[in-house]
Formats: C-alpha cells, structure tokens, sequence
C-alpha cells in the first residue's frame, strides 16, 4: 500500500478527489497538503506513492516541485492545459476534464510503479536443517583449532570464501571437512 497525497487551490476539490479514490477501493493512506513544503516534508516520511496536484501550488509551481520530488514517488499533474509541459520522468499530466476511470487508472499504475519495497522483497531463504547446520559447525571447529581463530572469525572466514568462490556456506563447509579428511590422512 503506497500513499497519495493531494494539493489543490480549493480544499473542497482535493476532498472530493479522496472521495473518488476511496470510493474505488484504491488501497492507499490519502492525505491533502496545501503547500509544496508540506507535500514534500510528507512524501519524504514515507516509503513511495503518488502527489496529485495542479499546476500551481501555494509555495511553488509543479516543476519546481518535481526537481525536489524524492525517489519512490511519481506526480500526477491535474491541469485544463493540454499544452503543459512535462519536467520529469516522474511526472504525468492529466487533462481536465477527465473521467474517473481514467483518474484511477493512472493512479493504480504509478503507485504500482514506485512500489518498490514489494518489488525488492527477497525471498525467504529456508533455515538450514539440522545436518546442514552441524557440517557449518564441524567446519567452524577445524579452522578455530588449525587457524587459532575464534568462532566469529571463523564464521566470518567461511562466509567471505563462500561469497568470493560463489558457493554457499554449506558447501564451503563442506570443503574444508573435506580437505581436512584429506589432510588427516
């Protein structure tokens, strides 16, 4: 769920467009500003959204605030100027009039945009299974008492092997167990 957040020269407006948003189910937290500062000390709390504005705002015009307009966040410009110009890949224009399901759209598809915490969500990585997690420690154990290194260092010495070779912890342990076999014998 991403934010919205509205600037209008008349309140009455900005309240009117959160109702069109809400009453189409919209999954967002709203919110209206009345100035740019506001919008941007807003948008710069939260994680990403949408600003719906005009052309003018309070404080600063719209291309003023799109050079300020922090990353996670698109603009939707509602303006009756068909020929405004567009400042920044972040930003849209929307002609007035317009329907509603135009206004939606175009706000579902930049808050799916900039959603970005959804999209850089790794995957869970499964927990090592019991085996898996006694052949690390077995390895562990060997390079405290042939390296003289504490369990951290240890930890952290496999754990760079592993990331400079591209193998994972499982089999970097698994090869030092078995090049001390090796070594043993």
């Amino acid at each position: 769920m991403g934010d919205i957040i509205i600037s209008m020269p008349k309140k009455e407006t900005a309240k009117r467009i959160v109702d069109i948003i809400r009453n189409h189910g919209v999954d967002a937290d709203i919110m209206i500003c009345s100035s740019a500062s506001t919008i941007l000390r807003e948008a710069n709390s939260r994680n990403f959204g949408v600003i719906i504005c005009s052309p003018e705002l309070a404080d600063m015009n719209y291309a003023e605030l799109a050079d300020y307009i922090p990353p996670g966040f698109g603009m939707i410009v509602l303006t009756k100027d068909a020929s405004l110009e567009i400042v920044s890949d972040k930003m849209l224009r929307l002609v007035l009039p317009l329907s509603v399901r135009d206004l939606i759209a175009t706000i579902q598809t930049v808050l799916q945009t900039y959603d970005v915490p959804a999209r850089k969500k790794k995957p869970i990585k499964p927990k090592r299974s019991p085996e898996e997690q006694k052949t690390i420690d077995n390895a562990k154990a060997i390079l405290m008492e042939l390296k003289h290194m504490t369990e951290p260092e240890a930890f952290r010495y496999m754990q760079k092997q592993a990331m400079d070779t591209q193998r994972t912890m499982l089999e970097e342990a698994q090869l030092i167990l078995l090049l001390n076999n090796d070594w043993s014998s």
